[in-house]
């Protein structure tokens, strides 16, 4: 993919209140480490996060991207009746219909002619929502678009420490350790017609994406039922006496209880999605023209420090040339890779001219790369 009209024009953002240092997480797995014999500071040894954020306790994860959208639209000229396009791109969405992104619109006073949907694909979503209204604009089908997303890492992160501390399991604390790098935070991204970019920043000049979905298993977060563990309870004597108090309305309302999870193979996930990001490399230098050494800088995916020095090094790419966030905000999800852009550039890292790669990377495993005129 190409473009020649296409242009980022305004990033928004919104950073969760509530700080959560590592060294608090670690104080609430003390069974757990004690039960294991693991000293403190295996969290940041092996993540190299020291905190992350999280919102308040029922924060609307519609409301973080409301503020996030508010602020983007605030440092542009184009206003809210203007979009042609909103979308959604977060892995949290309030509920499973309707769109979240249709909350998002009320709030913002959207357009009644504007297209308006979710997108969803783990870590990838904010990308590929610039990627379809880049595709409208290049179309003629639209002139201004938002791309959206809020994350929330509280309550998976809540559950987690609690299975660990109940499971006292090594086998539980590997697949748990990419699960408490999660933070929490909220991102919006306008992306407009070369006619509305009021200073011909940022513009987008093509990409490429690859996938290994054979490796879909690797990360996974989602809901399961409590069946299993009700099954194993009701096989007891006690158990076998609630039942019978209680008749089969007990079990059969069991059966319909879910709990949230979250599992990750990280040395697979790192291993595979290393080789697949080298590869997606390629393409994407291939594509743009480029080669690496012209790349000026870099925003990836926020993961940890393994991950970020692994798979530079597979790419050829010096650590100067990154700039990275998530040593004090964690792994965001969809909010990562552009909510550190658009720190990136508060701070002067990135400049007007610089050749700059987004280089994204989610389960699925699916991966894909932007190159921008900064």
């Amino acid at each position: 993919m190409k473009y020649s009209r296409v242009y980022l024009e305004s990033i928004g953002y919104e950073l969760a209140p509530v700080v959560i240092s590592t060294e608090e997480l670690e104080a609430r797995l003390e069974p757990l480490y004690h039960a294991l014999h693991l000293p403190k500071g295996q969290l940041e040894a092996l993540t190299g996060i020291s905190e992350r954020r999280w919102w308040h306790r029922d924060f609307s994860v519609a409301e973080g991207a409301s503020l996030a959208a508010k602020k983007a639209l605030a440092s542009s000229n184009v206003s809210a009746k203007d979009i042609d396009v909103l979308i959604y791109a977060g892995v949290c969405r309030e509920q499973l219909e309707p769109a979240t992104a249709c909350h998002v619109a009320a709030q913002l006073g959207i357009s009644s002619d504007a297209a308006i949907f979710d997108v969803s694909n783990a870590c990838l979503g904010v990308l590929n929502g610039i990627v379809e209204i880049a595709n409208r604009i290049e179309l003629g089908q639209a002139k201004a678009g938002l791309v959206v997303s809020c994350e929330t890492a509280r309550e998976i992160n809540e559950v987690v420490i609690d299975q660990m501390i109940e499971a006292k399991s090594m086998d539980i604390f590997k697949q748990a350790v990419a699960t408490l790098t999660g933070g929490s935070g909220a991102v919006a991204v306008l992306v407009v017609d070369k006619e509305l970019s009021s200073a011909h920043r940022r513009q987008l000049l093509g990409g490429v994406t690859k996938n290994a979905p054979q490796f879909h298993g690797l990360c996974r977060w989602g809901w399961e039922s409590v069946a299993p563990a009700v099954d194993k309870i009701l096989h007891t004597e006690a158990g076998t006496r609630v039942k019978s108090v209680f008749d089969k309305a007990f079990e059969k309302g069991m059966r319909h209880i879910v709990t949230p999870f979250m599992a990750t193979d990280a040395g697979s996930v790192l291993k595979y999605g290393v080789d697949l990001g080298s590869k997606t490399c390629l393409s994407f230098l291939a594509k743009l023209g480029w080669k690496v050494e012209q790349l000026d800088k870099v925003i990836c995916h926020q993961v940890g420090t393994m991950h970020r020095d692994t798979i530079l090094k597979s790419m050829g790419i010096p650590a100067h040339k990154d700039f990275s966030t998530f040593e004090f905000l964690g792994n965001i999800g969809t909010v990562s890779l552009p909510l550190t852009a658009a720190l990136a550039e508060e701070r002067d890292f990135l400049k007007p001219g610089d050749k700059v790669g987004f280089m994204g990377i989610g389960s699925g495993l699916n991966c894909m790369m932007l190159g921008l005129k900064w």
